[in-house]
C-alpha cells in the first residue's frame, strides 16, 4: 500500500478541482450572442435534435442527448464510425446537428458534417478550436476552449470535458426555462422514478377491487367479521348495507371491543365493533394525496370511490400498497 500522505493526494485534488472551476468560469464569461443563437436553433428545430461526436466527446455527446431528452427538446445520438454504414439516413433537413470534438479535426465527423451540409441539416459544432475543420464547416461554433487540461502532463481530456458537459447542461437548462418545463412534465418523462411515482400513479392503480374486498353486513356476528378479515389480509371488514357503507371494522376496531367487552364477543355483531364515517378517497385521486391523507390521519387504510358516482365504492387503499409502490 503507498505511503504518500494523505494531505498530498488532498492537494493533488483540489489543484485538479481548481484547474477544472476555473476552466467553467472562463467559459461561462464567454458566453453570449452565439450561446443564445444556438438555444433559439434548438427551440426552433420542428425534427430531432441529433448529437454526434467520439471518443470522450461522443460519451459526452450522450449525456447531452439523454439531457435534452428528458427536459422536452427530442434528441438522438449517431455515432459517426457507424455513420457512414447507413446511420446517415437519419439525418433531416428540419434536423439540427450538434457535432461535438474537442480537437475539431475529428474524422469520422467528416462524412457526417459532409451530408448535414447536403442536406441543408443545421450544423452546431462544439469544440475547443475555433479554426478549426469543424468550425469552419458548421453554421454556429460554441467554443469550449481552454487555456490548460487539468491533467499535469496537459493531455488527458479533464478541464475540456468538463466545459463541454456543463455547456450541455447550461444549453438544456436555458431551455426548459423557455419551454416553461414544469415538474410534471419532468415525472411524465420518468414514471419509474420517484417524482413519477409521486405525480402520476393513481388511487385506482393500486387498490384491491372485487373479490378481494373484506366485506360484512351489519348483522355479521364477530367470528364472521374476523374470518372475513383473516380471509382478506387487509386489517379491515367493510360493513355494508345493500350499496350502501356503514362503517369498517379495524385491526384496532376488534381489540378495543374484545377488551371492553373482557373477551366476551360471542353476541357482538359487526355493528357494535365498527367505526361510522370512515375515511375515503376518489379512485384519480393521487397516490401520494392518499397517502398524505393517511398520514395526516393516522390510519392505514382508505375507502375508494368512483369518480362519477358518489355512492359506489371500487376498493379499498392500504399503506402497504403505497409502500411497495414506494409513494414517498
Amino acid at each position: 500500500m503507498s505511503q504518500t500522505p494523505y494531505s498530498d493526494w488532498v492537494l493533488s485534488a483540489k489543484k485538479t478541482l481548481k484547474r477544472e472551476i476555473q476552466a467553467i468560469s472562463d467559459m461561462e464569461t464567454r458566453l453570449g450572442a452565439d450561446f443564445a443563437e444556438a438555444c433559439e436553433r434548438i427551440l426552433a428545430c420542428k425534427g430531432t435534435v441529433v448529437v454526434t461526436g467520439m471518443g470522450k466527446s461522443g460519451l459526452i455527446g450522450r449525456k447531452w442527448m439523454a439531457t435534452f431528452s428528458s427536459t422536452g427538446t427530442t434528441s438522438y445520438f449517431l455515432n459517426p464510425a457507424e455513420a457512414s454504414h447507413g446511420d446517415l439516413g437519419i439525418l433531416r433537413p428540419d434536423d439540427l446537428l450538434i457535432a461535438m470534438s474537442f480537437s475539431g479535426e475529428t474524422e469520422e465527423l467528416a462524412n457526417v458534417i459532409r451530408y448535414a451540409r447536403e442536406t441543408e441539416t443545421f450544423v452546431i459544432g462544439v469544440t475547443g478550436k475555433v479554426t478549426s475543420s469543424l468550425a469552419r464547416e458548421s453554421n454556429l461554433v460554441l467554443s469550449v476552449a481552454i487555456d490548460e487540461e487539468a491533467c499535469p502532463l496537459n493531455l488527458a481530456p479533464t478541464a475540456s470535458t468538463i466545459c463541454m458537459m456543463a455547456l450541455g447542461d447550461a444549453l438544456a437548462v436555458a431551455l426548459m426555462e423557455r419551454r416553461g418545463f414544469t415538474e410534471r412534465d419532468f415525472a411524465r418523462l420518468h414514471p419509474g422514478g420517484s417524482l413519477g411515482r409521486r405525480l402520476w400513479l393513481r388511487t385506482k392503480e393500486l387498490m384491491h377491487t372485487g373479490a378481494g374486498l373484506p366485506v360484512v353486513s351489519p348483522s355479521s356476528p364477530f367470528t364472521e367479521v374476523l374470518m372475513e378479515m383473516t380471509r382478506k389480509r387487509l386489517g379491515l371488514a367493510i360493513v355494508k348495507e345493500g350499496r350502501k357503507v356503514l362503517g369498517v371494522v379495524t385491526d384496532g376496531d376488534v381489540r378495543r371491543h374484545f377488551q371492553a367487552a373482557a373477551g366476551n364477543c360471542v353476541a357482538s355483531t359487526a355493528s357494535s365493533m365498527m367505526t361510522a364515517n370512515p375515511k375515503t378517497i376518489r379512485s384519480s385521486t393521487l397516490a401520494m394525496e392518499a397517502r398524505e391523507l393517511m398520514e395526516q390521519n393516522s390510519i392505514q387504510h382508505l375507502l375508494v370511490y368512483a369518480d362519477e358516482d358518489a355512492e359506489e365504492l371500487v376498493g379499498v387503499l392500504h399503506l402497504q400498497d403505497l409502500l411497495k409502490a414506494k409513494v414517498v
